[in-house]
């Protein structure tokens, strides 16, 4: 997948909406130690300043060399480059020992992994009890009434067909995509949680910004130019209509936030036996949900015997 962004590296990071604050103080809000963050995706570094103001310590781990080098260099961040899936020893290497990220956040990046595969490696570093994993995209741009209409069409009929199949997810606002984690303390679901991105553009950075979507450089490389002339100035028709004057406008990107925690909390209660009858029957038909998703069966089926 990184091999989609490469040639449009510094593209993505000047054109690309910064995430507001306060979806980071949500998420800091929700994770009790602010130790070690591992932000896994990083790509050109989007959310990194406010990690690093709110945490003790970054790790941004991206596949694309080239895009983290546009990342924020900042004295309590480290980058490593590394695969998408990383064995135990390269986790130890780049992140840690096992039970030592207070946070594993993902900005845009969860439905390019192999999520069973990934899902592993976050519950091998993240603290227990009290690790956070916390995952967001964002969707198609807003803008007003009549430059939304021109990009619809294009967004759902002409680049459609050259979008890779993760990203419905997106389209979804990861509401269906797999997270078998429960809630942290004080939420009683794990999302998605509604937040807004907002970015000042005039046309050709709206236009530059669609250049950095990986459906345009595939078609491109198929030989197909989505933004032709015709495209182009319905854009610019559709940009420059209105009472709004300026050129500038300004662009709201939708956010949405899946966050929880460790399941293997709950399979400890369970084997405690601190929990109600009420709350056992919830918990088992819970952990018989993760039996069914999750790769570590082992420890899943002994919370369920606990139960029966």
């Amino acid at each position: 997948m990184a091999q989609l962004f490469i040639n449009q590296a510094q593209v993505y990071a000047t054109t690309r909406p910064t995430y507001p604050l306060e979806l980071f103080q949500f998420i800091a809000s929700k994770t009790p130690v602010h130790h070690l963050v591992w932000d896994v995706g990083t790509g050109s570094g989007q959310d990194i300043h406010p990690l690093a103001e709110l945490f003790k310590n970054v790790i941004g781990t991206d596949t694309s060399q080239k895009q983290l080098d546009f990342a924020p260099k900042l004295p309590n961040v480290k980058y490593h480059q590394t695969p998408s899936i990383m064995s135990i020893d390269e986790i130890q290497q780049n992140i840690g020992p096992q039970s030592t990220v207070d946070l594993v956040t993902l900005a845009q990046a969860l439905h390019w992994f192999d999520l069973p595969k990934f899902y592993d490696s976050v519950k091998t570093v993240l603290k227990k009890p009290n690790g956070v994993i916390a995952a967001w995209c964002y969707t198609t741009p807003c803008v007003n009434h009549n430059v939304d209409s021109v990009f619809n069409r294009f967004y759902k009929i002409d680049s459609e067909p050259y979008w890779e199949a993760e990203r419905k997810m997106v389209d979804k606002k990861y509401m269906d995509v797999y997270f078998p984690f429960e809630p942290v303390d004080g939420l009683d679901h794990t999302g998605p949680f509604e937040f807004e991105a907002q970015k000042m553009m005039c046309l050709d950075d709206f236009v530059t910004y669609l250049r950095s979507w990986s459906a345009y450089n595939t078609a491109k490389e198929k030989g197909v130019e989505l933004l032709t002339n015709q495209v182009l100035e319905k854009f610019e028709d559709a940009w420059n209509s209105g009472d709004e004057g300026s050129d500038e406008k300004l662009v709201r990107f939708p956010i949405y936030l899946r966050i929880g925690k460790s399941i293997e909390k709950e399979v400890a209660a369970v084997a405690a036996n601190d929990v109600s009858e009420e709350e056992t029957g919830d918990r088992l038909t819970r952990l018989s949900w993760a039996l069914v998703h999750s790769k570590r069966t082992q420890d899943v089926q002994r919370g369920i015997a606990m139960v029966e």
